[in-house]
């Protein structure tokens, strides 16, 4: 069998597996007499790796285990073919996830006990179904709590090669440290918006009532002198009228 034939059969099962393949699972698509040797199984994939530096395909190594995916600058566009988006997880499951992934193995307890909050059957359930973990064993104390780890389909999903390429702690502690922070900026913002505003409209009230008591004042003010005159007018006619204020006739002799 020629290399380029070798290369050619191991890309072709690397495009339609649909997982990662492990060297023994590529062994396993020659018969008996014609399975190539380990290391000329990795020269081949090596040569695969080299042909994809330029394209839109990478070869990735997943927990010793071999794929051939899209390059993560392509997705916006990939994602258009399909019309589902994907699913969305809450804050308590993907908590979870990544208190598994960090302290594995982890019973459910100790899960809790990080959290500060139950873990509800449901989210480990939610969890196994995705086959992002599953359980590795029973912890040898009272109650014999089962323990959970991560799976190759957690690497698979987060392109990781293995979990030394999780990030430190450390940096997303500063991370959500530095996303706390703009939380907290944001609110002490949005507090002195809302003092400053309260202070305008108590300024503005109190213009305006006392722009108003201005105006009711002048208006009362002039109600009033208006009707005194209109009385003392009232007065006058009516004196006028009624002969006040006049001499009365002359007697005569």
């Amino acid at each position: 069998m020629s290399d380029i034939r070798l290369k050619d059969i191991i890309q072709a099962a690397l495009l339609v597996a649909g997982e990662p393949l492990t060297i023994e699972r590529l062994a396993s698509l020659f018969g008996d007499e014609e399975q190539p040797e380990r290391q000329t199984i990795l020269d081949a994939l090596e040569e695969i790796n080299l042909d994809c530096t330029d394209g839109p395909m990478e070869l990735r190594c997943i927990d010793r285990a071999y794929r051939l995916q899209t390059r993560t600058q392509y997705a916006s566009w990939l994602n258009r073919l399909f019309a589902e988006r994907p699913p969305r997880y809450s804050r308590a499951v993907l908590e979870t996830l990544a208190i598994i992934a960090y302290r594995q193995p982890t019973t459910r307890g100790e899960i809790e006990a990080i959290r500060g909050v139950g873990v509800s059957t449901e989210i480990i359930k939610t969890l196994i179904q995705r086959e992002w973990i599953r359980q590795v064993g029973i912890k040898e104390v009272p109650g014999r709590p089962a323990l959970y780890g991560t799976t190759r389909g957690f690497l698979e999903h987060f392109n990781l090669g293995s979990l030394g390429e999780l990030p430190p702690l450390s940096e997303l502690q500063s991370e959500a440290a530095e996303h706390q922070a703009l939380i907290v900026g944001s609110d002490d913002m949005a507090e002195a918006d809302s003092e400053t505003d309260s202070e305008t409209d108590s300024e503005t009230d109190s213009e305006t009532d006392s722009e108003t008591d201005s105006e009711t004042d002048s208006e009362t003010d002039s109600e009033t002198d208006s009707e005194t005159d209109s009385e003392t007018d009232s007065e006058t006619d009516l004196d006028a009228l009624t002969g006040k204020g006049q001499a009365g006739p002359t007697e005569s002799p």
